[in-house]
């Protein structure tokens, strides 16, 4: 075990880096404040590892690793974790997967046990592969085939990527997952599910010497794996508005749009980031009074800025009032999105989206869960723990001159997509 970095994390609290010999990445801050503890595994592989015509592996395996290994009969993880008094679950995204239990401090040995199990002796056969890969087509029929948004949601992102992973969904095309064969997973697993492409991030109450030696001792043993990844496409530039039109089971017309974003951790993704503040942080935002509150068009105003590694969309889903047009929207947002150009932003709007995504940050690292999860997530994403607190440099820098050449550079109509959603049934009208 080789002590490779360690940084400060709060006034009282440290953040330690260690290498195990086969690669595994582990980090530890201790907080002794309660006797709990947040473990959690990150694999550097999501969606934009798979390759056409097998999408949607990344996300099978979320399920699958909660099933049979060598030495655990079925549900036997979970049993386990469940009478020691801990939770578990996991999620995939475009970037990584990860996995996480939050139990009582007096139970980590259990917890680097059967990651270290689940890690290296996963079982993988037919039966399984079978029934989880059913689970995730019920799963997908429910949050994507059910639901407008869902939908809208794929068809943005298919259409505003024409090369990179980045334009098939996460969750996977139904005719892929239905034609995941053994030989996939076995491949995948060996593949991607190795110590060399893992960190470990242990938060709370422990005795970081000791808690290095059961590390060591349950993972020191596993191999590394060759990883070899997918061919990485470069996403060409994107030259004028892309406009789709859906026709859906939906009461009111609904508009869903995606804008080229930055990558994360660019300096221009935190100024993007304080834009969407201005523009739809809250209630009293501009849009949010614009469209529902005082203009009294839509029902529903939420906005999103893709934390990837490449980059990504800044999205915006507005649904319609009843009787209202998506035109109509679309004219204020535009109208919004002009006064951002034209460097028309109050002092008190600055400092009131600074101070929201301020305590945001602060809120998303007050539990042993949300500190553990920034130091995974930005360790997996960016390469680095270290850019948690540079985030935050990032934003409070921003000034009205950053936001002005930002919102002019990325939010021109020639650098977004439109779908647009009518109604099966009816008409909709102003």
């Amino acid at each position: 075990m080789r002590h490779v970095a360690r940084m400060r994390f709060s006034d009282v609290a440290e953040l330690n880096r260690y290498a195990l010999g086969n690669g595994l990445d582990v980090l530890l801050l201790k907080d002794d404040r309660a006797p709990i503890i947040s473990y959690q595994t990150w694999f550097k592989v999501g969606s934009r590892d798979e390759r056409p015509g097998k999408t949607g592996l990344a996300h099978l395996f979320e399920h699958l690793m909660f099933n049979q290994t060598k030495n655990l009969p079925a549900g036997r993880f979970d049993r386990l974790l469940e009478a020691a008094g801990g939770e578990t679950n996991a999620a995939t995204w475009v970037d990584w997967t990860y996995y996480y239990e939050n139990l009582p401090a007096s139970k980590l040995n259990l917890v680097i046990g059967l990651e270290a199990e689940r890690m290296a002796n996963l079982v993988l056969k037919e039966p399984q592969v079978r029934s989880e890969k059913e689970v995730v087509a019920n799963e997908r029929r429910y949050r994507v085939e059910d639901d407008v948004q869902g939908q809208a949601s794929e068809v943005l992102y298919a259409t505003a990527f024409r090369k990179h992973p980045y334009r098939w969904p996460t969750i996977g095309w139904m005719r892929d997952i239905e034609g995941f064969t053994l030989r996939d997973c076995r491949d995948f697993y060996k593949r991607y599910y190795a110590p060399n492409n893992a960190t470990i991030v242990l938060v709370g109450d422990f005795e970081p010497d000791a808690a290095l030696r059961l590390i060591e001792g349950a993972y020191g043993g596993l191999r590394s794996s060759r990883i070899q990844r997918p061919k990485r496409s470069v996403e060409p530039a994107q030259r004028r508005e892309r406009v789709v039109s859906l026709t859906l089971p939906t009461a009111t017309e609904k508009l869903q749009l995606g804008y080229r974003g930055p990558a994360f951790g660019t300096y221009d993704h935190a100024v993007l980031a304080v834009a969407d503040e201005i523009l739809f942080g809250g209630r009293s935002s501009r849009l949010h009074r614009a469209l529902i509150s005082e203009g009294e068009l839509a029902s529903e105003a939420d906005s999103s800025l893709s934390p990837f590694r490449d980059p990504g969309l800044y999205e915006i889903w507005i649904s319609m009032r009843e009787g209202k047009r998506a035109a109509s929207a679309q004219l204020v947002l535009d109208a919004g999105i002009r006064r951002l150009q034209r460097g028309q932003v109050t002092s008190s709007e600055m400092e009131k989206a600074k101070n929201r995504l301020e305590l945001a940050f602060l809120q998303s690292i007050e539990t042993v869960t949300g500190k553990a999860e920034s130091i995974g997530f930005y360790t997996t994403v960016l390469g680095d723990p270290r850019h948690i607190f540079l985030r935050m440099e990032q934003l409070r820098k921003v000034d009205r001159a950053d936001l002005k050449e930002v919102a002019a550079r990325y939010l021109q109509p020639s650098q977004r997509t439109i779908v647009r959603i009518y109604p099966k049934l009816g008409t909709a009208h102003d």
